[in-house]
């Protein structure tokens, strides 16, 4: 069998593997029905829903003629390490590394944090541009999580909040 393209090959077959992965994962959960679900009822919805967009895109990437049918290339390491180590300082920042003696520095720093580290992946690096998109992302993310939704986590270091 002759792939006739090898991205959308390879990223339904991606697709696949994580939408069984999620559903595999959600067995574990009590699975419910539509009136009375459980917690493992949209996980296990979401996965399959994920397997079979995964076998739909592998099997037309079989089947039919496309025109961007080129091999894949290289992998792009950059990008995924800064998006990575972005998300890693993140969660860090917000909870804290306790076997590490790093408190807590909260969202606004940690959001602070995620956008300048993440503005590294691309090709070019604007200080003023990634500013303000980190003082707008911050500013929306105090208002919808810690405004709207109530939730409980440092907004702030605790050095500022004492």
């Amino acid at each position: 069998m002759n792939i006739k393209s090898q991205k959308d090959f390879f990223s339904g077959l991606m697709f696949m593997c994580i939408g069984v992965a999620f559903a595999w994962g959600a067995s574990a959960y009590t699975i419910g029905n539509g009136a009375r679900m459980g917690p493992g009822y949209f996980p296990l919805a979401l996965g399959v829903l994920l397997a079979v967009l995964g076998g739909i895109i592998t099997f037309k990437a079989l089947v039919v003629e496309t025109m961007d049918g080129d091999k894949i290339g290289k992998f792009a390491w950059k990008p995924l390490f800064f998006i990575i180590l972005a998300n890693l300082v993140f969660g860090a920042m917000i909870g804290g590394l306790p076997r590490f003696n790093l408190p807590p520095m909260g969202l606004i720093i940690g959001i602070y944090a995620l956008t300048f580290i993440a503005s590294f992946a691309g090709d070019e690096f604007k200080f003023k541009e990634v500013a303000i998109l980190a003082t707008i992302l911050a500013v929306l993310s105090y208002l919808a999580f810690i405004k709207l939704l109530n939730l409980q986590f440092p907004v702030w270091p605790l050095v500022f909040s004492r």
